[in-house]
């Protein structure tokens, strides 16, 4: 009987830990959903099972709000997830300004999973307590898609790995050309799970250990012996050709894959076969593609706590013409302010060359607004600005204070067949890079407000004013006047002049039309005759913060309705 009660009482126990609060028993914290539908604790990572699940319960959840779909498959077969996030019952999602999310293009920048389903998850659980949430998923779509690396996040999470490997997919890859794929990669010598630093004991070394912090490995003074000598990650020579870990998996890098000033691998190291010639890549090409809407758009990547925009490299910077740069400091300098110790950042100017990266294909090839936030910095252990980009004293301080070690593996002696007694130990893959688990959250929160400042500021697009006038014999004059009433145009500056969308739509139904007219001045009644199809008005743009006038002349239609249709700025109607 004791035996049954004590089971009974596991299992009550189990049961209030899998459904949400008793709504009595909390304090609303304010920005934060009180109670929601679906738990999530923010302060782990997901492998792609745990990311698959949170998307159907979201999906579940909130039907409303969140859909799930599959955007292709990877490599290894698995799904690549897109969840649509908007008010379903407020307009279809095609007819909206959308904003695309993407995380873990990198399969060791884990944390970008995390922020995007962060922000697929607090705009739905906000949905009905935050007026500004609801507001904004009235207006606009999010397409936001967790991983699109999933074969190796799981490689990553799963298999031992340093923080700083592998970046590829697992499309097996030749890196040093001796007709074997992936055959000389990283070891996990006194398998821990993590792929640490190699150290040896030498009379000629340049390093030693930190008198102050043994953990620590430092270089010796000029003037002075040292006793280590450095041997790199953990790994064996098993091809022979004296070099360790040269053939790791993938070798490749999936964010020099994409068909904007693509290079081959020999001038953009990383670069693959030829433009998406990787299958993950090229389903979020097909799915961009198929949905002009998206106007604005962000990708996850670690570290250095930076929001970077194109170009990629300095002879493309022609391509961000001075009037889209505008619009991209507008929004970078917001994102220095909601994420501090981050910087905005011009990834040719502030970094270096790239050819072929995901930010420059959005924006070169689609036109749309895109940056690329890296994730986490050294800013975040201690808040210290001076110390910003320096970060080796904090590491071990932030390790040794806050994680209380955890997140390093203590130097251990062991045989290596090629080195002999060597020393293994330094930080573990999960740190130095990925959030800490208690920081994680607020890194998620900021950074999802900085995709929210982007989207809220997408077009909106409001038909102002309808006016007619009686020019007698039967004809009116219709004149309506659209206005954006956010920051960003309906077509990006580099849009207009490769004519990449096709212009706005102002059209009237209802009336039978006998001239439509673009009006460039009201006041001194200058304006321009579309002679074609004048019912449909076409217009280049409908400028960030400005409107612009159409006119018709119709001879009949005492009732008829204005409609405004833009691929990137939405639509309305008005009736009348």
């Amino acid at each position: 009987m004791k035996r049954y009660l004590n089971i009974l009482t596991f299992f009550l126990l189990l049961s209030t830990v899998l459904v949400a609060q008793d709504a009595n028993d909390i304090f609303r914290a304010a920005g934060t959903p009180e109670n929601p539908k679906v738990q999530i604790v923010w302060n782990r990572y997901n492998n792609y099972n745990g990311l698959t699940a949170i998307c159907q319960k979201l999906s579940a959840a909130h039907p409303d709000l969140v859909r799930m779909a599959s955007i292709g498959k990877s490599f290894m077969g698995k799904d690549i997830w897109v969840l649509t996030v908007t008010d379903f019952k407020k307009g279809k999602p095609e007819e909206k300004p959308a904003y695309y999310l993407d995380g873990n293009i990198h399969s060791n920048e884990i944390q970008g999973s995390e922020m995007a389903l962060y922000t697929a998850w607090y705009l739905a659980e906000s949905y009905n307590s935050i007026a500004f949430i609801k507001e904004l998923l009235g207006d606009k779509v999010f397409y936001i898609i967790p991983t699109i690396n999933p074969d190796a996040r799981d490689h990553y999470m799963k298999e031992p790995n340093s923080p700083h490997s592998p970046r590829s997919g697992l499309i097996p890859i030749d890196n040093d050309r001796d007709g074997l794929v992936n055959e000389d990669g990283f070891q996990d010598l006194d398998g821990n799970g993590h792929i640490t630093q190699m150290i040896r004991k030498s009379a000629t070394g340049r390093f030693k250990k930190d008198p102050t912090d043994p953990r620590r490995i430092i270089p010796a003074k000029v003037d002075e012996m040292g006793d280590y000598q450095l041997l790199g990650f953990e790994a064996i020579d098993k091809d022979g050709d004296g070099r360790v870990g040269e053939d790791g998996t993938g070798s490749y890098d999936p964010n020099r894959d994409w068909g904007w000033k693509w290079q081959p691998n020999y001038i953009q190291g990383g670069a693959y076969k030829y433009p998406f010639s990787i299958p993950e890549n090229r389903a979020v090409r097909d799915f961009v593609m198929a949905h002009p809407n998206i106007a604005g758009a962000q990708s996850f990547h670690n570290s250095g706590g930076m929001m970077l925009r194109g170009p990629g490299a300095e002879e493309d910077a022609g391509t961000y013409n001075a009037d889209d740069a505008r619009i991209y400091d507008a929004i970078g300098k917001k994102g220095e302010h909601l994420i501090p110790g981050y910087r905005y950042l011009v990834v040719y100017k502030d970094m270096y060359t790239v050819w072929g990266g995901e930010l420059d294909w959005f924006y070169g090839s689609r036109g749309v607004y895109t940056f690329s936030n890296e994730l986490f910095n050294s800013y975040q252990y201690f808040h210290n600005k001076e110390e910003r980009g320096q970060g080796q004293d904090d590491v071990y301080e932030f390790d040794k204070s806050l994680l209380f070690g955890d997140a390093l593996v203590e130097w251990k002696e062991i045989d290596h067949p090629q080195y002999g007694k060597i020393e293994v130990g330094g930080f573990k893959k999960n740190f130095s890079r990925a959030d800490p688990g208690f920081l994680l959250e607020s890194d998620a929160h900021r950074n999802m407000s900085f995709c929210i400042y982007h989207a809220y500021n997408m077009p909106k697009l409001e038909i102002q004013e309808v006016t007619e006038k009686n020019l007698g014999g039967g004809l009116t004059e219709v004149t309506a006047v659209v206005v954006n009433k956010r920051m960003l145009p309906t077509h990006a500056s580099h849009d207009l002049k490769n004519k990449i969308e096709r212009p706005d739509y102002i059209s009237i139904e209802g009336a039978k039309v006998v001239a439509g007219l673009v009006v460039d001045n009201r006041d001194l009644n200058i304006v321009r005759e579309q002679k074609n199809n004048p019912s449909v008005m076409e217009v280049d743009n409908i400028p960030g913060l400005g409107a612009v006038t159409v006119r018709w002349i119709i001879s009949s239609g005492a009732k008829y309705s204005i409609k405004v249709d833009s691929k990137k700025g939405g639509v309305a109607v008005k009736q009348r």
